[in-house]
């Protein structure tokens, strides 16, 4: 895990010095899972699918701000409020993003499934192959920097995935199981929260 946060902002900060920014900001789109009335799924320790991820996307926004805002990122919400999926897609398309990550926790009837799972669209479209390779990396950082088991890159037919398919790559993260008590306990501090949400933000800009 991460044990100190400020030297790794600085590190991403001299990247911008010694001149790897790229000319043109990167647009991230980070759609932040549930919200409002659908709380989506709920740890055994009581907490909600979606005030963890909206903390952890938060934090991301904090983070790239710390770093000199090395990628221009937008929410798809900023708050405990509802929004369609077609919403959500319809945002990253106005927005010509380069990048959609849809966030979300993972929950099982069985109390020892762990670990993260990377989901790609099983639609084949003109940005698969990329989303494939983005999915695999930021599997592989996520494992590596805080500590995750790997569940492995996967495909669904989720709409917001299937939506993005010609229009940038995208991925969605299941970060843990929150029917798991160590990974519902873990997730539940504001320090691994912040952990993870820098995770995510290397690997973003390691594309």
């Amino acid at each position: 895990m991460f044990k100190n946060v400020s030297f790794v902002i600085l590190l991403l900060k001299m990247s911008l010095i010694f001149g790897q920014e790229p000319a043109t900001q990167k647009i991230i789109i980070i759609d932040v899972g549930h919200g409002g009335m659908d709380s989506g799924a709920i740890g055994i320790n009581g907490i909600q699918e979606k005030d963890v991820v909206l903390d952890i996307a938060l934090k991301i926004l904090r983070l790239n701000e710390q770093a000199e805002k090395t990628l221009d990122i937008y929410l798809t919400r900023y708050s405990d409020t509802l929004i369609s999926l077609f919403d959500r897609t319809k945002l990253a398309k106005a927005l010509k993003a380069d990048l959609f990550i849809s966030l979300h926790c993972n929950h099982s009837d069985n109390p020892n499934a762990r670990g993260i799972e990377v989901y790609a669209s099983r639609v084949q479209g003109d940005y698969s192959r990329e989303s494939v390779v983005i999915g695999y990396q930021t599997e592989k950082i996520l494992c590596k920097r805080v500590g995750y088991d790997s569940r492995g890159v996967k495909f669904a037919n989720f709409q917001v995935l299937r939506e993005m398919n010609h229009y940038c790559a995208s991925m969605l993260l299941e970060l843990g199981f929150l029917s798991n008590i160590d990974e519902a306990s873990y997730i539940s501090d504001s320090d691994n929260i912040q952990h993870i949400a820098l995770a995510i933000l290397l690997s973003i800009q390691n594309q």
